[in-house]
């Protein structure tokens, strides 16, 4: 197993990852290097990593280092320690199959296969804890949805029908899987979500990066189409403004923002609901 890391300067490093998740969007490991440099590394088997010139070209003139490092034999045992239980105000708990039961009335087990995550970034745990807010019921939307944990959590906390969109193959399989590992019906799709219609739902959540972000808001539709609320997580929190300013332009305004470390995340609002 190789490890291959690209390290660059914060200033630039949202834009580098954005590249990245277009070359591995099976997701990369985030790892935090001092106030100036960030780390993000992908793993596999020889052949099956990015070719280097395009990790160059993604990381453009933000890069600082390169390099790859052979993984011991026993890495796919020690990255289950990366993935631990998240209990939520004890009401949520989600967790990889081969942790036990949680005690929350909600026990969601995800298993992040080779899409991304299992809940425990900041960006989807701010999603959660907004989720748990809000009364369950209506349709539902995961823009965006990786190993489909906000989506399943929409059908388990009363949603319905709950749609999951993602452009990445793994992602439309890991949610599938999910979804019906937690006994719960998702319609899953791949869908480019920077092109082509949006489908209306009475709930949207999008778990994404802000350039991605700007492009719905600017495509959402100004009808009844707009969804009553939205959850747009993925956000470092000098982004904040910047993306609710968006969203309101559109008829989506702030109704509550919450951050935990450099992550934020909006819950938006329509202005007539």
């Amino acid at each position: 197993m190789i490890r291959l890391a690209v390290r660059v300067r914060r200033a630039d490093a949202e834009l580098v990852l954005a590249e990245l998740l277009e070359l591995a969007p099976s997701g990369v490991e985030e790892v935090e290097l001092g106030e100036e440099i960030v780390e993000y590394a992908v793993f596999g088997a020889p052949g099956e990593l990015p070719e280097l010139p395009d990790l160059r070209a993604a990381a453009g003139s933000a890069l600082v280092e390169l390099s790859t490092t052979e993984i011991a034999d026993d890495w796919a045992e020690r990255w289950r320690e990366f993935h631990r239980p998240l209990v939520l105000e004890g009401a949520l708990t989600v967790r990889p199959p081969w942790e036990p039961p949680g005690e929350t009335a909600i026990d969601l087990v995800i298993d992040p296969g080779q899409a991304f995550g299992t809940g425990a970034h900041a960006t989807t745990r701010l999603c959660l804890e907004l989720m748990l807010e809000l009364n369950g019921g209506g349709p539902f939307l995961d823009l965006g949805c990786g190993s489909g944990v906000l989506a399943v959590a929409a059908a388990r906390l009363g949603y319905a029908p709950v749609t999951a969109l993602d452009n990445d193959p793994a992602s439309v399989t890991a949610t599938a899987e999910n979804a019906a590992r937690n006994g719960v019906t998702v319609e899953v799709r791949r869908h480019d979500l920077r092109a082509g219609e949006l489908p209306s739902a009475r709930t949207v959540a999008a778990n994404l990066l802000a350039p991605l972000l700007r492009d719905i808001a600017v495509r959402l539709p100004i009808d009844s189409g707009l969804p009553e609320r939205m959850i747009a997580g993925g956000l470092l929190v000098g982004e904040v403004d910047e993306i609710a300013g968006a969203f309101a332009a559109r008829g989506l305004v702030e109704a509550e923002r919450r951050s935990r470390g450099e992550w934020a995340a909006l819950l938006l609002v329509r202005v007539d609901s």
